[in-house]
Order: structure tokens, then sequence, then C-alpha cells
């Protein structure tokens, strides 16, 4: 898996492919955490549940299903408290593509077991053939023994920079379509 950090950096970026008034900043902020979420079934190790397991790491958590229930529930949560400006579609895709970014992610490292796109319904588990992102290990202190840094480097150049460069993208369209109303 790539770092936490990374998680969240690239689904924040996916966020910035959408219309600024319906993906704020909070929402932004809601598909970052989506982003790393999926992480959450590492707790299962520390309960005794296989890696291998439906419900081990990149197992059902991982999982196209788990992204759709995810995302639908949150964007509920979130149309209910702000019925006036948003769209439930238009959140719920973001939310969807920031937890379903978790696993593409994953499918594209150098480790683990693979990921189970398809649990609960098949805990066959693939990676993609283009494996760029050297694999993260679990807990800090196996971070810093297994090359943290040369880790974080790798994902800088795969997935920080690229993401970067999206949220750059972003921000210069709306400083330049902000500019173009104040002419107007």
């Amino acid at each position: 898996m790539p770092s936490i950090p990374s998680h969240a950096i690239v689904a924040v970026a996916i966020g910035t492919l959408f219309p600024r008034k319906q993906v704020t900043g909070k929402l932004l902020l809601l598909g970052g955490l989506c982003g790393m979420f999926p992480d959450f079934d590492t707790i299962g190790m520390w309960l005794g549940i296989p890696y291998e397991s439906t419900f081990g790491h990149r197992g059902f958590m991982h999982s196209i299903l788990f992204a759709i229930i995810l995302s639908l529930t949150l964007a509920a949560i979130v149309r209910s408290r702000n019925k006036a400006d948003t769209n439930y579609a238009t959140i719920w895709l973001y939310l969807f593509l920031a937890t379903l970014s978790h696993p593409l992610l994953d499918a594209m490292t150098s480790g683990g077991l693979g990921v189970a796109f398809f649990s609960p319904f098949s805990n066959e588990r693939y990676f993609f053939p283009f494996r760029p992102i050297k694999v993260s290990h679990i807990g800090l202190s196996s971070f810093i023994k297994h090359n943290g840094i040369g880790v974080l480097k790798n994902e800088f150049l795969w997935l920080w920079v690229p993401s970067f460069v999206l949220i750059g993208i972003r921000c210069l369209v709306n400083n330049i379509l902000l500019s173009r109303r104040k002419i107007v």
C-alpha cells in the first residue's frame, strides 16, 4: 500500500476535478479521509484476522462494494446537512472515487497479496500489470525500518507530483475564471 498521507493527497486531487461549488473544502477533507479509510482493516491484524481472509487487509474494505456503501452513506449524511447547495450525485461520485482510489493505488504497489476488488463475492486478489509504487510497510516502526524514506521518495514521484500538478491546474483555472468575472 502507499502511505496514508499519499492516499489522502490523491483523494483530494480527485476532488479538484469537480465543480468547486459542489466539492467544497470540507468535502475535500472528507474525501481525503475516504481515501485513507480502507486501511482501517489493518486493525484486524491485531485482532488475529488473517491477512488473506475476506475481512483481512486489502479484503472487503478495499472492494468496489465497500467504496459504494461508504460513499452512499456519507453522501446521504452530507446531503441531509446541506440541503440547499449540494447535489447528491456529485457528492456521491466524488466520495466513491476518493474511496476507490485507495484500492486502485494498492493494486499498483510492489508488495502484499493484491486487492480483493470483488469481495465479498470473490476473495481473489489482484494487482495491475503496472506496479511502480513501492509498498509501504504497516506501522510506523516497520515503515522506518524498511526504507520509509525510499517509499516516500517513490510516492512523491508517482503520486504527489501528479496530484499537486492537478491541484495547481485547478487553482490556475479558478483564478483565470475569477479574473474574467471581475472584468465583465
